[in-house]
């Protein structure tokens, strides 16, 4: 059997397939990793659907606009690199169930999104996957809503800079995940994750000279685009 490499793929493989597509999470599937990290927006007529950027302009080949003022129909006929297409949340819940823990990172700012945060739970137990993912923002108020509508599912805090400030909201919703920019990370961080009992997540690690530093950290979830990069420096490609 296949060795799985501790490790969260960035939106898929990104430096080898457009990033948040079917084809970039197969990718990352195919490599075993433990973890995968993907965005959920909402379209027009309230489809959760996956892509990073509130506006499709950068990703698509033939688009323009707000993902929010775009139906899933319209956002449909957009493509990727010519063949690629923004997936639903449904559809990357399908490919990925039962392969790979996923880090459900919503898009939410403030109300942007109206709804989203139940959306998304509904989709995630009918696919019956509570126990194979999390629900990660930067949005404070977007974590304390999932966590008001569902005591059980996991969480996780997202910050550039890493501050002691953290831990007491962390506390509050029962936060299991800290996901912290890795340019701010310290070792009396990464410390007082493990003694709070937190999953720390390094993002986004893509330099060999940055790999080789985290990977003396062994509690470190390191978060990269460079998949096999990682597998290579970090010992575990076999």
């Amino acid at each position: 059997m296949k060795k799985h490499i501790k490790g969260m793929a960035h939106r898929g493989y990104p430096s080898k397939y457009p990033e948040n597509t079917l084809i970039s999470f197969q990718a990352a599937c195919d490599l075993n990793f433990t973890h995968l990290e993907l965005d959920v927006q909402l379209s027009k007529d309230g489809v959760p659907v996956v892509i990073h950027d509130p506006s499709v302009d950068r990703m698509t080949d033939n688009g323009g606009g707000q993902v929010k003022d775009l139906t899933l129909a319209e956002l449909k006929q957009l493509t990727i690199n010519g063949t690629e297409r923004i997936p639903t949340f449904e559809e990357a819940l399908d490919l990925l169930k039962d392969r790979i823990i996923v880090d459900i990172e919503l898009k939410q700012m403030g109300d942007l999104y109206p709804g989203m945060e139940q959306l998304v739970l509904d989709m995630v137990k009918k696919k019956g996957m509570q126990e194979q993912v999390f629900i990660t923002s930067f949005d404070h108020y977007c974590l304390e809503r999932v966590r008001q509508l569902d005591d059980t599912i996991g969480l996780g805090l997202i910050n550039i800079g890493a501050s002691p400030a953290f831990f007491p909201f962390a506390k509050e919703i029962h936060c299991g995940y800290m996901s912290i920019e890795h340019l701010h990370i310290t070792e009396p961080f990464i410390q007082r994750c493990a003694e709070e009992d937190i999953q720390l997540i390094s993002w986004t690690v893509n330099q060999e000279s940055d790999m080789k530093l985290a990977a003396q950290y062994p509690s470190l979830l390191i978060c990269t685009n460079e998949l096999e990069l990682w597998a290579k420096v970090s010992g575990q490609n076999g």
